[in-house]
């Protein structure tokens, strides 16, 4: 083999016994890499140095070892390098990654996917019957994944180009009143019935009710403080921790009108040290998602009240809606809610523009009917 560096300024050039040519040139990291290729003629393989040194110049260049990573490794690694993510947020994206993305794109080496295969990707879980919200979910996990791979110059850029493909448009939720809100207090076991109360009129997440504790709560004040939530995994395990966000942890303002139902409910059913928990099983223990709805009769009683498909969410989402209804400003909404994007809101408050202009339309008709024609 002969060297046919000579005074390139860039990478080197040899020829191999076989009489075709090799490049040879240095990666951002300084270390020394051969083609992928070989040439049939010096000319070629100057032509393909030269190309490679202008892609390290505008930063266009890819790594073609990197490139060839499989998907699946690829995005169990980034999960894995992640640390700063929430363990139910670590379990979501395996579970994303395991049911969606590896059965179809998990063997496909990163640098052979592109636009065209991310859309035959998700025709084919739409096409399966697989939900709008996961659909999008699984899109945006994987538009995050590949994202990083262009960051760390595997591939030249994101190929998860879809317009709206992330975006989800649930279904509008119920909301319900405030009467409905007491019938369905009314029908829960006594040692249940403060929770719908206070989850609903104080905007609370499962977690976050189920994680108070007695010191939580002042009823002198009328408040209860946000400091921690529980959060179930798909294994059973239960975990402890901070609200889903630095904003989650706040205090929150509740009706004068629930006082008494919250008041019973620790003389009866809380234990009465400060960190005990407020809400608990019928043994005293951790209440769980699972025990609450059996208990609580959960299906039949909303069906009850004439709310069938009712999601213990949609407690937190008709608090909201009254707050907004009731005039809350934007950032007391998101402080109510403990959000730190406004986005969420945004669209309890939109929803209070379009009540309010429904209320102006009929207005209008009723002066309508007053005046002459």
């Amino acid at each position: 083999m002969t060297n046919r560096q000579g005074r390139r300024r860039f990478g080197s050039i040899r020829k191999l016994p076989s009489g075709r040519f090799q490049i040879r040139y240095p990666g951002p990291d300084g270390s020394l890499r051969n083609g992928e290729s070989t040439y049939a003629t010096e000319r070629d393989a100057d032509k393909a140095l030269s190309l490679i040194e202008a892609k390290l110049t505008t930063g266009d260049w890819t790594d073609p070892q990197r490139s060839k990573t499989k998907l699946g490794d690829y995005a169990t690694k980034w999960i894995e390098e992640r640390t700063n993510l929430r363990p139910r947020t670590v379990e979501i994206y395996r579970g994303l990654l395991r049911r969606y993305v590896v059965p179809h794109l998990g063997n496909a080496p990163i640098g052979k996917i592109d636009t065209a295969m991310v859309r035959e990707w998700r025709a084919a879980l739409v096409s399966k019957g697989v939900g709008a919200s996961e659909v999008a979910k699984s899109y945006r996990f994987l538009r995050a994944v590949l994202m990083t791979a262009s960051d760390d110059r595997i591939i030249p850029r994101n190929p998860c180009r879809i317009r709206g493909a992330g975006e989800e448009k649930p279904e509008e939720r119920p909301v319900l009143t405030v009467a409905k809100v007491f019938e369905l207090a009314d029908l829960m076991p006594e040692r249940l019935r403060a929770l719908i109360l206070l989850a609903t009129f104080a905007s609370l997440r499962w977690g976050e009710v189920a994680a108070l504790r007695r010191m939580d709560l002042d009823l002198n004040a009328k408040t209860v403080s946000v400091r921690q939530q529980h959060v179930e995994l798909d294994t059973g395990e239960l975990l402890v921790g901070p609200p889903k966000s630095r904003a989650g942890i706040r205090t929150v303002a509740i009706p004068e009108a629930i006082l008494p139902a919250l008041r019973h409910h620790l003389d009866t059913f809380t234990a009465p040290e400060e960190d005990a928990l407020i809400f608990t099983g019928a043994r005293g223990g951790i209440l769980r998602r699972s025990n609450f709805r059996r208990a609580a009769n959960w299906d039949e009683n909303t069906k009850r009240i004439g709310h069938t498909g009712l999601h213990f969410h949609d407690l937190r989402h008709t608090g909201n809606t009254i707050a907004a209804s009731a005039g809350a400003s934007l950032r007391d909404l998101m402080e109510r809610m403990g959000h730190d994007s406004v986005r969420a809101a945004l669209i309890y408050q939109h929803s209070t523009a379009e009540a309010d202009r429904k209320i102006a339309n009929a207005m209008d008709s009723k002066i309508a009917e007053m005046l002459p024609p």
